[in-house]
């Protein structure tokens, strides 16, 4: 079983983590660890630093197929909400919608959403019930509200449950100080630092309190169960904030308070009912609040003396940034820069050499450090013009007169500001190519590393296949002869690969037709008696709606006539695109072991196919000739080669019919004839320009039909190859 933790490094996160992994489950995690830390998942999980948002949490969702989700990453600050309500609306709306509808559209089967107290609002009916009226007084709340409506909705649309959690209080180890649950993280981090505990009001304000351990066994318990819609998640008590003070007391010893004035727009008291999630899901919380306080202290005692002997490492290992890259263009310039005043100061060279100078040393800054450099080398350079017109023994004021010294402080400027730009434009262009490039490549590193973690899946499960004396142990050799991207090729390989591992005389596989209303036989094998079915209609078959209705494998227990023992669906694109049907299978082995033997070889098959039809979808132009239905020679070609294979391991029949044609009609004939065809029947054309119809599934009787049907509309055709 598999489970997705949203924001599972967070401080609820990682305890319902730590449940999951301890009943058994494989711990997958999502996070952007604005708040989470690793060091709070100690055990082997997979994990993936992004945003709940994000579009690449797709990726993650098509890789693996999730039983449950349970969605914790949340914005949980109320005052940073009502600073920045955007990046509120953006995490718990945009992130929960996004995380909702992936777990949607791959069928997951439980989705938790973490709500809040908070979409209650002031509201003195205590304890508040889950029918009271929601009146949010921040973003925060509002968000969270607006998630619970999210998931009502996906109820009526997409049919698809969920359960929303109200939490009230929620405290415990590995909390941090923000969100109005962390008072008590703030008073034990200031009560071992010797800090007094700033009290507001009259200190009687009550909050219902609950242990993180408490709130992750109800997740755990709400994910094997049938319930739905929002509970609260509380221990339906009030503790007053001097209640918990006195308690800290009991166990730290001396506490020093500060009474401060009472802060504008707290809620004085509240407390949520529990009765709603005690009767029907039989939960109740097992810590109660001097139990709950004594564990986190003794977690946070023993945390704040890792944090000194973390900030004394630190502190000793900090080390000034330079400063001298941020400076070095500047030192540059003007060291080329004095170089050039010396030579023009000492009459090294003439003043027509001093303009070449002053333009070669603005194009040489200009280049090496883009726009700002060279205007200040233009500055400079006209700064020079002016000190050395002056020591010629020319007046300031005669200066601005002189044609000759304005076209020179042109030119330099002119100089200046097309390298500048010019160089800049490169840096910017080269800068824009480096962050698409740094994109690339860090969905480059997304998609390997899921990759790497599907081939360490496969590489274990193929190691502990050929470590096991049982049915699986031939998976992995008989398993490769499903390489391939011939769909065709596939069927007929998948045929024999369900056959060797699930020891049947009898299978079949069977794919929709355009408008789904049959299925039509693409792929058989039957060594035995019972008759080979080319059709089914779907509305008249019971078996067929059920695998389409719940998307699992169909298991004939009461032993109907004419209905396979077990059928499967194979999906493609989030769709079932086929079925596969096995028959003859051993009164002994009508078990539970190979049902799951079945699955397990199915989602095998799966991805072959899934291979096969997008290597089809990739090529389509490719495979037919243009504006035909008739497919190019090669491509014939090899699906021919694969019914000769079914035909001679299966006996799988099939008929080559020819014909000739007029090239100039070949798009007619090929429309026309089409119609006239199944969804797994061919059409190609030989090298003598014949035209070819490769049928699947048919007899020498059934061709005879056919040919007439054939005759009728036009087309004289002849049997080339099958069972003639």
């Amino acid at each position: 079983m598999k489970v997705l933790i949203t924001g599972g490094y967070g401080f609820i996160g990682s305890h319902v983590a730590d449940r999951y992994f301890k009943e058994g489950y494989e711990v997958f995690i999502i996070d952007n660890m604005s708040s989470g830390k690793e060091e709070n998942i100690s055990f082997k999980h997979k994990s993936y630093t992004l945003s709940v948002e994000d579009a690449k949490c797709e990726e993650i969702f098509k890789s693996y197929r999730f039983d449950v989700v349970v969605h914790l990453a949340a914005q949980v600050s109320v005052a940073k909400s009502i600073k920045a309500p955007k990046e509120d609306l953006e995490v718990n709306v945009v992130g929960l919608v996004n995380i909702l509808t992936l777990s949607q559209k791959y069928k997951v089967k439980k989705f938790v959403f973490a709500s809040s107290a908070a979409v209650y609002g002031l509201n003195d009916r205590l304890p508040l019930k889950e029918d009271e009226a929601r009146k949010p007084i921040s973003p925060y709340g509002i968000s969270k509200w607006m998630g619970e409506e999210y998931c009502q909705k996906w109820k009526e649309i997409h049919d698809f449950e969920s359960v929303c959690f109200r939490f009230s209080n929620v405290y415990g180890p590995r909390q941090n100080n923000e969100g109005e649950g962390g008072v008590i993280s703030i008073f034990l981090d200031r009560i071992l630092n010797n800090k007094p505990l700033d009290l507001f009001g009259d200190g009687e304000q009550t909050r219902d309190f609950i242990y993180v351990e408490d709130v992750a066994d109800a997740i755990f318990r709400t994910s094997n169960s049938t319930i739905e819609g929002i509970y609260n998640l509380s221990t339906n008590t009030e503790n007053s904030i001097n209640h918990i003070v006195d308690m800290l007391r009991n166990i730290h010893g001396d506490i020093q308070t500060n009474h401060l004035a009472a802060r504008e727009g707290d809620i004085y008291k509240s407390v949520l009912s529990n009765q709603k999630i005690k009767d029907e899901l039989d939960w109740s919380p097992m810590y109660d609040m001097e139990a709950g306080l004594k564990r986190t202290y003794n977690w946070a005692q023993s945390r704040q003396v890792k944090k000194e002997t973390a900030i004394t490492t630190v502190q000793s290992k900090k080390k000034t940034s330079p400063i001298y890259k941020k400076v070095q263009p500047y030192i540059e310039n003007l060291l080329v820069f004095s170089f050039i005043t010396w030579l023009t100061l000492t009459n090294q060279v003439s003043i027509l050499d001093t303009l070449g100078v002053g333009i070669f040393y603005i194009m040489v800054i200009g280049v090496i450090y883009g726009n700002r450099q060279s205007i200040i080398a233009v500055g400079l350079s006209v700064w020079l013009l002016v000190i050395e017109k002056l020591l010629e023994g020319r007046e300031m004021v005669s200066l601005l007169y002189d044609t000759s010294f304005f076209f020179q402080v042109a030119l330099f400027l002119f100089v200046g500001l097309v390298v500048g730009y010019s160089t800049q434009r490169k840096t910017n262009m080269l800068n824009e190519q480096k962050v698409k490039m740094e994109e690339l490549d860090e969905r480059y590193d997304f998609l390997n590393g899921i990759y790497s973690e599907m081939r360490e899946v496969k590489e274990e499960l193929q190691l502990r296949m050929l470590n096991s004396g049982d049915s699986f142990g031939k998976i992995h050799s008989i398993v490769k002869e499903l390489d391939g991207l011939e769909p065709e090729k596939v069927f007929t390989r998948t045929v024999n690969v369900v056959q060797t591992i699930m020891n049947v005389k009898n299978v079949s596989i069977y794919i929709f037709n355009k408008n789904n209303s049959f299925l039509r036989l693409i792929a058989h094998a039957n060594d035995s008696e019972m008759p080979r079915i080319n059709s089914i209609k779907v509305e008249e078959t019971e078996y067929v709606g059920s695998i389409l209705r719940d998307g699992k494998v169909f298991v004939n227990k009461q032993l109907n006539s004419n209905v396979p023992l077990m059928a499967a669906p194979i999906y493609h694109h989030n769709r079932i695109a086929a079925i596969i049907t096995i028959n003859d299978l051993d009164f002994d082995s009508f078990s539970l072991y190979h049902e799951n033997l079945f699955k397990v070889v199915t989602e095998l098959v799966e991805s072959a196919l899934g291979r096969a039809f997008s290597y089809i979808e990739a090529t389509e132009t490719d495979r037919y000739i243009p504006n035909t239905t008739i497919l190019k020679n090669n491509v014939f070609a090899e699906i021919l080669l694969s019914k000769k294979e079914a035909k001679e391991k299966h006996n799988t029949p099939f008929l080559l019919l020819e014909g000739a044609y007029e090239e100039e009609m070949l798009a007619d004939y090929s429309r026309e004839i089409t119609n006239l065809l199944r969804e797994t029947d061919y059409i190609g054309h030989s090298k003598e320009n014949n035209l070819l119809v490769l049928l699947s599934n048919t007899t020498k009787n059934d061709g005879e039909t056919v040919l007439s049907r054939f005759e009728k509309n036009g087309f004289k055709l002849k049997m080339l190859e099958g069972e003639v």
